[in-house]
């Protein structure tokens, strides 16, 4: 039997204490707790969903890996490649790799009668994968397209669509400023919003044929391949992997390829979302010392309190380790209770959050219409856990005085 933990259990039970001193100072001990757990889960459901719905736009947009041609710089008017390639087949089969996707863009302008505006036709085939488009598809529909037919159709986003003043089944002309000049009628299928203002300004979704036509490029020449991995956190993994495959192979003309990473493609954008982290660890670190702080304070009016009872158990030949656990134990109890009163507070409001989106945000300035939460049952777990290990951790010295305490002194201390 635990005789440390029976006896700290009935003093935690004890009714008479709700009586005594000590129970302001623990309460406002448990109070501090659960905010700072509910703090805590807060700001890693915020920050890691922002990072999360972040990357995924970007993503959306230009996928996880790029291969371009080597001698394709940063403008819109690319090097062609050819489409058949050997490293098609070893790509496809890495374990990381969910799809493959051919594309080709092209600088354009859209003019309508009162308006112009500049922008950049992406050409994607048959093989595009349209899921992160549909979720973010406000009016109208994507579009598919067949190998065999040429459509028409334009997906523009819900900025270029205002601007213009144009909705779904509106026809507009693109012009093209090359030798000769050239123009293309497209017929609006659907209107996307992604609020990441950079993107949404610019992009326009084609039938690739449009590109290859424009820039008298044959069937089997495209800008490049975009790579889509099932796991964004193994995209360095997989970029390297791609990239020693692609690495050792030349076009015909003697011209080599690159693959270029999602990270060091828009660096801006993730060294940006990386300087949350930093947040996320001087929060946690703040909350962990002020639920410490105050247990600190709480263990230290409690061995006051019950300084007759430890008197008592020294005189009875009760070593100071055993008196500590005891009140180790106790303040466990306490921790305990505030973490589940946290835990109520945090996944209260990060659930009300993902359901209803209360907390609306600004999307020329953060990029998303609400706050976004990400909740993880191991981010959870690992907070709750942290926190108990640390506050228990930090009360192992200030139990010290225990030891300090005389049993005759104590017994007859009033």
């Amino acid at each position: 039997m635990n005789t440390e933990l029976f006896i700290a259990r009935r003093i935690f039970s004890d009714k008479s204490v709700k009586k005594s001193i000590s129970q302001p100072i623990m309460k406002i001990a448990i109070i501090g707790i659960a905010l700072g757990l509910a703090v805590m889960i807060l700001s890693v459901a915020i920050v890691t969903g922002f990072k999360s719905e972040i990357s995924n736009k970007v993503i959306g947009f230009g996928s996880h890996i790029q291969i371009l041609n080597y001698d394709t710089n940063i403008s819109f008017e690319t090097a062609p490649i050819n489409r058949q390639q050997v490293f098609y087949d070893d790509i496809k089969n890495l374990k990381e790799i969910n799809n493959i996707q051919a594309f080709a863009i092209k600088a354009g302008i859209i003019k309508t009668k009162n308006e112009i505006q500049g922008v950049v036709l992406k050409g994607v085939d048959s093989d595009f994968n349209w899921s992160f488009f549909d979720q973010n598809i406000i009016e109208g529909n994507s579009f598919r397209i067949s190998d065999s037919t040429k459509t028409n159709k334009i997906l523009i986003s819900d900025y270029i669509a205002k601007r213009l003043n144009l909705t779904v089944g509106d026809k507009i002309i693109a012009y093209f400023i090359q030798t000769p000049p050239r123009m293309r009628t497209f017929i609006i299928e659907g209107i996307y919003r992604t609020s990441l203002s950079q993107f949404d300004e610019k992009f326009v979704f084609v039938d690739i044929k449009h590109i290859q036509k424009l820039n008298n490029w044959d069937k089997n020449q495209i800008s490049g391949f975009e790579v889509l991995i099932n796991d964004f956190t193994k995209v360095d993994k997989a970029t390297k992997d791609v990239n020693d495959i692609v690495g050792f192979t030349f076009n015909p003309d003697g011209s080599k390829f690159k693959v270029i990473g999602i990270k060091e493609k828009y660096s801006q954008i993730f060294n940006w979302l990386e300087l949350t982290n930093l947040n996320v660890w001087i929060i946690l670190t703040l909350m962990t010392l002020v639920a410490g702080f105050n247990m600190i304070s709480g263990l230290l009016i409690i061995i006051l309190e019950r300084t007759n009872m430890i008197g008592i158990l020294k005189a009875i030949g009760t070593k100071n380790w055993s008196i500590r656990r005891i009140f180790l134990y106790q303040s466990g109890f306490i921790i305990s209770k505030g973490l589940l009163w946290g835990n109520i507070i945090g996944l209260v409001i990060c659930l009300i959050q993902m359901h209803f989106g209360i907390i609306k945000l600004d999307p020329s300035s953060y990029y998303l219409n609400a706050v976004p939460i990400n909740l993880k049952l191991w981010h959870v777990i690992a907070l709750n856990l942290g926190t108990l290990c640390a506050t228990i951790l930090m009360l192992i010295i200030p139990s010290y005085i225990i030891s300090r305490l005389s049993p005759e002194k104590t017994i007859r201390f009033n």
